[in-house]
């Protein structure tokens, strides 16, 4: 019980996968989280006990209130409570707005924005009794900028943003740090719909000449779990220049 605890939310694979095996090396118990990709979760747990670390599988939709409340209460009886959240679990949406369905508006929604206030609803009360406590939600530069043909993607981040700064204010007085990364373009399945010619394209916007990887996000998240106090409400951007 002397480990620090981290859930990573969305965490079977991409920069919530690297989260969880970077938190795990570092010392962490690690709170594994998806809601489909089982099999993913299940090779997850087998490589971070394989290396020694530790962690625990809490599966669910945490875009679903209810489904939140239950996983924090496995949680909180294993545990006590957590020491960092990363709100990680997100989908994207391509293609016109006029296209959108209001199934696929409010999948990307409760999925990228709702799930984040579940998870920090039900991980505050204990890290306000502890007077400590890191939360670190994934967004992306298209919350400031937005993208063409990504709307309501666009939209959700820029909500995250929103919470992450109004957030940080509330939680200031209990020690409480909130903090976002801003991811640029990271080389995980959600770019998978890029071919050959759309990627070599975008790598030349990218003045880094090249995709960020999921382990240089998940560097920088287990840095924020670690940085001064002080730090909190920030934005940070991970874009290889791509301003």
């Amino acid at each position: 019980m002397d480990k620090k605890n981290v859930l990573v939310t969305g965490s079977s694979r991409g920069i919530g996968r690297a989260c969880a095996l970077a938190f795990a090396k570092a010392g962490y118990h690690v709170f594994i989280n998806c809601i489909h990709s089982i099999e993913k979760l299940e090779s997850l747990e087998k490589e971070i006990l394989g290396a020694g670390g530790s962690c625990t599988q809490v599966p669910g939709d945490v875009s679903d209130p209810d489904t939140a409340r239950s996983m924090f209460r496995k949680i909180s009886t294993a545990r006590g409570g957590l020491d960092v959240l990363i709100n990680n679990a997100g989908i994207s949406h391509f293609g016109l707005l006029s296209d959108m369905s209001d199934a696929q508006w409010r999948a990307v929604m409760d999925t990228n924005l709702s799930s984040a206030f579940y998870c920090c609803r039900e991980a505050i009360p204990y890290m306000v009794s502890k007077k400590a406590g890191r939360i670190i939600n994934i967004s992306s530069i298209w919350g400031t900028s937005g993208a063409s043909c990504e709307a309501a993607y666009s939209a959700s981040k820029a909500g995250i943003n929103g919470l992450t700064q109004a957030l940080a204010k509330e939680l200031a007085p209990s020690n409480i740090q909130v903090n976002a990364i801003a991811c640029g373009v990271i080389d995980t399945e959600m770019n998978a719909r890029l071919d050959a010619g759309e990627r070599e394209a975008l790598k030349e916007e990218i003045p880094a000449g090249r995709f960020g990887t999921a382990e240089e996000a998940a560097a920088l998240a287990l840095l924020l779990a670690d940085a001064p106090g002080y730090l909190t409400g920030q934005i940070i951007r991970l874009d290889g220049g791509m301003l």
